[in-house]
């Protein structure tokens, strides 16, 4: 029985099927976040919940009791209560927050939900085109939200340095076993090879390294990006912070190196914190994921 109780991650939106009164149907996805980055370990301590939602009753109150639902499902299964919930659609935020209020629930605004994505687009592909009433064909995009401008970290997240680095795919594979600090691990794709180079960064603070990595631990870092000349880590639903600005061949570099990990290892990045750049001991590791927003 695994009584662990990992976070989870929440998607309660509507699909691209038609019930048979001419609405569309709505449906609530949660699944738990991986604790490790080994996709076989990983599968087995997974919880997934799918429940259908009448048009007419999406609410605070049905999404309560199909927490409720969830919970006492999860419990059966041998799973503890998680501690926090991960939503990611900011639209939903309110609903949300009210259904899980006295659930013992954390709320936590986060596009760090890369299970929950990559079961979604599993569904998109497999599941949703055999359902009576699919709207096939491509659907009006919603519109592009405006991003915001990266800020510079507050002067008390900053290293002391930094410095780009690659990692094999086959070294990941281990992450669980290093000795890290706060981490965030995500299970690595399928059908890649072991020797891909997987880009990231590495931070470095000699004296503030745990603290550093606590900061950026309370951000739900999500991604890297080259934007322009900056370098820029996007955490949260919307944040966008300012690492560093780079020199143009630097910046063309980079961009060819998040490019190419998202064509040979699904997006992977990585995001690290250290005190110095020979310590064997991460502060501060997570896995990061470069996905289409949805």
């Amino acid at each position: 029985m695994n009584l662990a109780a990992p976070d989870w991650e929440l998607d309660y939106y509507s699909r691209p099927i038609l019930e048979a009164d001419g609405k569309k149907r709505w449906e609530l996805l949660i699944c738990s976040t991986p604790a490790g980055s080994r996709a076989e370990e990983t599968a087995s301590e997974s919880f997934r919940w799918a429940q259908d939602c009448p048009a007419t009753s999406v609410n605070s109150i049905w999404l309560r009791e199909a927490l409720e639902a969830a919970l006492a499902g999860a419990a059966a299964q041998g799973f503890g209560q998680p501690r926090r919930l991960r939503c990611w659609r900011a639209s939903m935020r309110t609903m949300v927050q009210r259904a899980a209020e006295g659930l013992g629930l954390e709320l936590v605004l986060s596009r760090r939900t890369y299970a929950l994505v990559s079961w979604l687009q599993e569904r998109e592909r497999l599941v949703y085109p055999q359902e009576l009433g699919y709207m096939a064909g491509p659907l009006a995009p919603p519109p592009q939200a405006l991003r915001p401008i990266a800020v510079p970290l507050p002067e008390a997240a900053r290293g002391d340095s930094w410095a780009w680095a690659t990692l094999p795919l086959a070294a990941l594979a281990t992450a669980s076993e290093w000795e890290l600090g706060f981490s965030g691990l995500v299970p690595l794709p399928e059908r890649v090879s072991t020797e891909v180079q997987v880009p990231g960064i590495r931070l470095f603070s000699a004296t503030r390294a745990l603290a550093l990595a606590g900061w950026l631990a309370g951000l739900e870092p999500v991604r890297l990006e080259i934007s322009g000349p900056q370098l820029v880590l996007e955490a949260g639903l919307e944040d966008r912070w300012l690492l560093a600005n780079l020199p143009t061949e630097e910046a063309e570099v980079a961009t060819a190196a998040f490019a190419d990990a998202r064509e040979q290892a699904g997006g992977l990045q990585f995001l690290a914190v250290q005190a110095r750049e020979e310590d064997q001991r991460f502060e501060g590791f997570w896995l990061l994921r470069d996905l289409p927003d949805a």
